[in-house]
């Protein structure tokens, strides 16, 4: 890679770490981004999906291939200590979207600087409110495809603690289907001495999260992998009052329709099971307020597409890590152009970390014990990750126009 535009990426990229914005909101990422583009001679879109940007650039006949970032931090208070640090009180890019939208600029350069040698068309989408899983159904949902024309094949990456310098491609589900729940529990409330006049839904809540982690363990095959995690539970204000009513806030994690639905099924039944058995004045309310797909990467687009990921880092350094409980709504990009998608992690941790690491139980080992994304930890080491996530990008998506 040039070194001014190397020099500038980084620079960018700790601009952008140090203004992080949430989902949504992400509007001077959206205008460096745009900046960027105008400047390289794409077409460029404002706006889609609220603040997403959109650029186009074709070059004669041929395919129509589709990069993909995600632009939005994390409510986060940041503890890396880094000199780059975020200067917005309580929000912090903890999942790298930062070091997403640095790379896919880069891509952006080099596929233009490189036209002449590829044909067909190259869109890139910078997309909001990922975090949310709300992103890329706001971007279709506002009218992408009469935008920009449908993909052929959409490609992206997500940086993770694996050793920068390492890719990992995982054909076939490769990211777990997000539905996120909020569940509201009745009782009726009353004072504390006097718990018999009341229907405690402290208690409720209790015996309901207690219940649910039977969902995985009794009602999932072993064969089959889910997910389901009480992440909150809010009741009452004092200690002598009993409420009138608990909330849950649930995550579901899965990776196939069938057990997605079993699984959500179950839930709705434990809850309201639970609060017949309570006595509750009124059944529960169960509300999705985050869903997302499973990412399922095409086996056949994965396979032409390692080849080129391959000849960045070298076949060794492609790795395959598994399916990832996390979740991505990028596939909805995908969907809605119904195109496959190949999807791949991008190793962004400082390699001395995995001196003496040769197998991937090895490498495992030392990946649970770094920060992880989400963390106020987290952060990717900018070298090598800035110069490889371009790299990957940009030799995939010539690999697909040719």
């Amino acid at each position: 890679m040039d070194a001014t535009l190397l020099a500038r990426l980084r620079t960018t990229y700790e601009d952008l770490h140090a203004h992080p914005e949430l989902s949504g909101e992400e509007r001077r990422t959206a205008g460096i981004a745009a900046e960027w583009l105008r400047e390289l001679g794409f077409e460029v879109s404002e706006g889609v999906g609220r603040t997403g940007v959109v650029g186009v650039l074709s070059h004669g006949d041929g395919p129509t291939v589709l990069l993909r970032a995600d632009m939005d931090a994390l409510p986060v208070a940041e503890e890396t200590g880094l000199a780059y640090a975020s200067t917005v009180d309580g929000v912090m890019h903890a999942c790298g979207h930062d070091m997403h939208v640095t790379c896919l600029l880069g891509a952006a350069v080099e596929l233009a600087a490189a036209r002449d040698e590829w044909h067909g068309t190259l869109v890139v989408v910078f997309q909001p409110a990922e975090e949310t899983a709300s992103g890329a159904q706001g971007m279709i949902d506002d009218g992408l495809y009469q935008k920009v024309p449908k993909p052929d094949i959409v490609l992206g990456q997500h940086v993770a603690p694996i050793p920068a310098g390492v890719l990992g491609l995982q054909p076939g589900p490769a990211f777990a289907s997000n539905d996120s729940l909020r569940v509201t529990l009745f009782g009726r409330g009353g004072h504390g001495s006097r718990p018999e006049a009341t229907v405690d839904p402290v208690v409720l809540a209790a015996a309901t999260t207690l219940r649910l982690q039977t969902v995985v363990s009794r009602e999932v095959a072993g064969g089959d992998t889910a997910v389901v995690t009480v992440g909150a539970l809010n009741a009452g204000t004092k200690a002598n009052i009993i409420p009138d009513h608990a909330e849950l806030l649930l995550s579901v994690r899965t990776y196939s329709e069938q057990v997605r639905t079993r699984v959500l099924g179950a839930i709705e039944r434990i809850v309201a099971g639970e609060a017949q058995t309570a006595g509750a004045p009124r059944p529960p309310t169960i509300e999705r307020s985050e869903a997302a797909p499973a990412l399922i990467n095409d086996p056949a687009a994965a396979e032409r597409t390692l080849e080129a990921l391959a000849s960045v880092v070298g076949t060794e350094r492609v790795v395959t890590p598994g399916p990832v409980t996390g979740s991505e709504d990028v596939g909805v990009l995908a969907q809605a152009a119904d195109a496959p998608i190949v999807f791949w992690l991008l190793g962004g941790a400082d390699p001395a970390d995995f001196a003496g690491a040769a197998s991937m139980e090895q490498i495992s080992a030392v990946v649970a014990d770094l920060p992880s994304n989400h963390s106020p930890h987290y952060h990717p080491v900018p070298s090598p990750t800035i110069e490889v996530g371009v790299a990957a990008l940009a030799a995939a998506a010539r690999h697909w126009l040719g």
